[in-house]
Parts: C-alpha cells; sequence; structure tokens
C-alpha cells in the first residue's frame, strides 16, 4: 500500500516512507471506525480509493476537509459495509 500512496501522491523519495505508513494506518483506521467493519483496502475499489484520498488530504494538511468533500462516497461506503456484514450474518445463522 505504500507504494501505491507515494505513486498517487507522486512521491519519488524514500525520506518520507515512515510518516506515510502512519498516514496510511491513520486513514485506515478512520475508515473502518466510520463504517463499524473490517474492509479490504488491498483490492481496487471504494475503500481503496477513499483511502488514498485520505492519505492525499492528510498529507496536504487539508484533512479537515476531507469528511465534508467525500461525505457521499463515505454514506455509500458505510451502506455497503452494513450490507456486507448483515448477509454475513444471515449466511453464518443459516
Amino acid at each position: 500500500m505504500l507504494q501505491e500512496v507515494k505513486d498517487y501522491l507522486k512521491i519519488t523519495w524514500n525520506s518520507e516512507d515512515v510518516y506515510l505508513q502512519n498516514v496510511i494506518n491513520r486513514g485506515k483506521e478512520y475508515l473502518k471506525d466510520l463504517t463499524g467493519t473490517d474492509i479490504d483496502f488491498e483490492n481496487e475499489g471504494q475503500p481503496k480509493s477513499l483511502l488514498l484520498d485520505y492519505c492525499r488530504y492528510y498529507y496536504n494538511s487539508a484533512i479537515e476537509y476531507f469528511e465534508d468533500n467525500f461525505q457521499k462516497q463515505i454514506v455509500r461506503l458505510q451502506y455497503k459495509e452494513a450490507i456486507r456484514v448483515s448477509k454475513e450474518v444471515v449466511e453464518d445463522e443459516g
């Protein structure tokens, strides 16, 4: 994930790798907390896209605007995760 974030942010140097990894970890926890689920960030899709944008906002010192600017995408992710989890519960009970 680190290399993907660096590519997304167009960072070619390695001196900020530890910082960027911390940003990635914060972003993952933030998005997991918003959905209340364990999200897969490795595969292409909305969760990964939101994580990359979270990292972009954080890296550019604009994190306070992230939730407002991505509100629709966040709500959509919350719905998708709620549906996914409820399907898993039904399958486990069935």
